[in-house]
């Protein structure tokens, strides 16, 4: 995966409240091989039963405005998959579930929590159209529109998604303290040391 800094594209609103994970990627997509790509299968209920749903109307779409607890649900990665696959690099919601969002840093997709009346008077200036959308993660600004916004982004995630690593990525970053404790633990216990 590739990390990123700033992104650039169309932002569209999707005005609803707990979208689940089996909202965002039916489980009966996920027997199709991941080297296939999920995108065609993102809220395929929702945008099969409407043709005017936003998804439909202005792809691509690189950020994706939406209400509380976004992503909800079961611990469904693929849901992610979707996302990304689909062209999405960004969700702003008030809330996200917790499994998602760590999915969703693990997958290089910005989770941003905003307040939510931000993201009502957001959604409320998008209505059913989109908009130029420009993402810094270093700064920590979105601007939609004519609207700055502003996300608090926790440290270690803001790393994972500049580098795009992730939670192994992370851990092998400490790689030769890791050696370092193995050797001295093997010198100080030989006896509980596996045998090479």
């Amino acid at each position: 995966m590739s990390g990123w800094t700033r992104m650039e594209g169309r932002a569209v609103a999707l005005d609803q409240a707990n979208v689940d994970t089996d909202q965002l990627i039916p489980a009966r997509f996920m027997s199709q091989p991941r080297s296939a790509g999920y995108g065609d299968f993102l809220l395929h209920d929702a945008r099969q039963d409407d043709p005017e749903h936003p998804l439909n109307r202005h792809a691509p779409v690189e950020v994706l405005v939406t209400r509380r607890n976004f992503g909800s649900g079961s611990s469904r990665e693929a849901a992610v998959y979707a996302l990304v696959d689909f062209g999405i690099r960004a969700v702003l919601a008030p809330s996200f579930g917790d499994i998602f969002a760590s999915n969703a840093v693990n997958n290089g997709l910005l989770p941003a929590r905003l307040p939510e009346a931000e993201i009502a008077a957001l959604i409320d200036s998008l209505g059913s159209e989109s908009a130029a959308a420009e993402v810094d993660l270093e700064s920590g600004t979105a601007r939609i529109g004519a609207r700055e916004l502003t996300f608090e982004l926790d440290p270690v995630w803001q790393r994972k998604l500049v580098n795009g690593w992730d939670d192994i990525d992370l851990t092998r970053e400490h790689g030769a303290e890791i050696d370092h404790f193995r050797a001295a633990r093997a010198a100080a216990h030989p006896w509980a040391w596996p045998a090479s």
